[in-house]
Formats: structure tokens, sequence, C-alpha cells
């Protein structure tokens, strides 16, 4: 059984910051492969980022490049996700996932990951 909570969402001006987390409750944190999900009223989710269990591999969509950073915390079970010059297009609900599947630099299939957590919302204003 796996158990995600997201927290650290809330409501910044464009070219503010946030950090999300996602605490895990799960045996064996360290083997799952850990992604960062998305999803805007009417639009499909979308990844944000992902993170293989040693943090070796990593991947982020093109539009965060550059401006979010995701890690984890193996020793505390957590997930994060720093998120800087934040932009009006960030807005979502964001969530955090976990799977024991291969962890690669590519955009993952959100349909492949089986546990999520509730979401948490950023909301960015111009």
């Amino acid at each position: 059984q796996v158990q995600l909570v997201e927290s650290g969402g809330g409501s910044v001006q464009s070219g503010g910051s946030l950090t999300l987390s996602c605490k895990a409750t799960v045996h064996g944190y360290d083997q799952y492969c850990m992604g960062w999900f998305r999803q805007a009223p009417g639009k499909e989710r979308e990844a944000v980022a992902s993170i293989s269990p040693g943090s070796s591999t990593k991947y982020y969509a093109d539009s965060v490049k550059g401006r979010f950073t995701i890690s984890r915390d193996n020793t505390m079970n957590t997930l994060y996700l720093q998120m800087n010059s934040l932009k009006p297009e960030d807005t979502a609900m964001y969530y955090c996932a976990a799977d024991q599947l291969p962890c690669v630099a590519a955009a993952p299939d959100w349909h492949e990951y089986n546990y999520w957590g509730q979401g948490t919302q950023v909301t960015v204003s111009s």
C-alpha cells in the first residue's frame, strides 16, 4: 500500500516561487520512480518532472526546464518540486505519483503510475 500526501501549494504572483512536497508512506520508498504531474481545468494531465530512485535520472517538461527542480530525500520518504519564476500558465492542480517502473529521462505517461496523491492547487496570477 502506498499513500502520498502533497503539500505546499498556494497562490502567488507571476515571478514568485513555491516548493511542493510529497510525503510517502510506503515500504521501500527508495525503489520507486516518483513524478510530478499537473492538470489545469479542461486540459489533459501532463508530466512536469520525474526522478529515479537514486536521483541519477531526471526528466523535466520543456515548459518548466530551468525554472523547476525535482528532488527527493529517501531518508524522509519525501519528494519535492521547487518552482521558481512561476507563470500564470503554471496554474493547475499538482499531483505526485509513484510506481516501481523504469524511470527514464523522457516524458512519463501518467497512465503508468498506479499511486497518486490527492493533489495540491497552485494558482499564479499575473
